[in-house]
């Protein structure tokens, strides 16, 4: 439009009602996203070689749905800051925003895909892919007091083709009591300054091998490690020549000065009722709820320009 007919018609805007004024807003809001969500990916992913053959010479080569491409003048391949992302060929960009902000107040597939006007599976499918890499957005290194504890969800195979065993109707009870091979088993690590490791060891009670495998490379050789009784970890932290203290949660025993896993179990308590909002997810997609709590866990992630930097692959915690 040229700048003489766009003063004109910015001067009519003030006559219009306010219905008027809310169908305006409404048709420019993906506008203003698009342009939101190409600013954000330009800063986070900044393009300088060839994700196909690594050169360094770069000619600009148009524009894909507002992002910047390029073309390699050794190997003629053209790509943009999406190529290679989980987010690269994901459509309707001037709503990723507005769903991350979704996100972030935990609103579920199908609220988000009404509120926006997408189907519930573009819904599904931009979450995870969302979640692919933020959930890998974590410290280096736990240190000083690390406590560390499981938490036990019933192994659900929703959504999938074919079962290993007998289905629960809407989600039930384990057929044996206590933990067994029907529960996953989720290991929570967390230090006294909030960073926080999860992994999924599999079913039933941790091991020491499990420990070894997961829990060890992320510990500072200098950590004191505060666990409950099970014998796991007293097995892996004399294995590993670690620092240990436990509390005997069977004898009523919580805390012991700083020794404690308060801090840990809260964390636990919160993951629980965040995650009962979504009435079951399965658990191959775990990994990633468990990623989503970590990023809104005490607004860690404030905004969806921050969420979306991390699903790009950007760092947001000090490492």
């Amino acid at each position: 439009m040229q700048a003489v007919s766009f003063k004109q018609w910015l001067a009519r805007v003030e006559r219009l009602t306010r219905r008027q004024r809310e169908q305006l807003f409404a048709l420019l809001r993906p506008a203003v996203g698009l342009d939101q969500v190409c600013a954000t990916i330009e800063q986070a992913r900044r393009v300088s070689t060839c994700p196909v053959c690594g050169g360094h010479r770069l000619h600009r080569h148009g524009h894909d749905r507002g992002v910047q491409r390029y073309r390699c003048c050794a190997c003629g391949k053209t790509f943009s800051a999406l190529t290679g992302t989980p987010l690269a060929r994901l459509r309707h960009r001037g709503k990723w925003l507005d769903y991350l902000e979704r996100m972030l107040d935990g609103q579920s597939v199908r609220k988000a895909a009404d509120a926006l006007g997408v189907h519930r599976n573009t819904s599904f499918r931009w979450r995870h892919r969302f979640l692919h890499l933020a959930k890998l957005d974590r410290p280096a290194l736990l240190r000083g007091i690390v406590e560390a504890d499981e938490l036990f969800l019933l192994e659900s195979q929703k959504g999938s083709r074919k079962l290993d065993r007998p289905p629960r109707k809407r989600g039930g009870v384990a057929r044996r009591r206590g933990i067994n091979r029907e529960h996953v088993c989720v290991l929570v690590a967390r230090d006294r300054t909030g960073a926080t490791f999860d992994f999924l060891p599999g079913r039933g009670a941790v091991t020491a091998a499990q420990l070894h495998r997961h829990l060890l490379p992320v510990l500072d050789r200098d950590v004191l490690l505060v666990t409950d009784s099970h014998a796991s970890y007293r097995a892996f932290a004399r294995a590993a020549a670690i620092s240990h203290e436990a509390v005997n949660l069977r004898a009523g025993e919580r805390v012991r000065g700083a020794v404690h896993v308060q801090n840990v179990n809260a964390y636990h308590r919160r993951f629980r009722q965040w995650l009962a909002r979504f009435n079951g997810v399965a658990s191959h997609y775990l990994p990633n709820y468990l990623g989503w709590q970590w990023a809104v866990d005490g607004r860690r992630i404030a905004s969806a320009e921050g969420f979306l930097r991390i699903a790009l692959g950007a760092s947001n915690t000090e490492r």
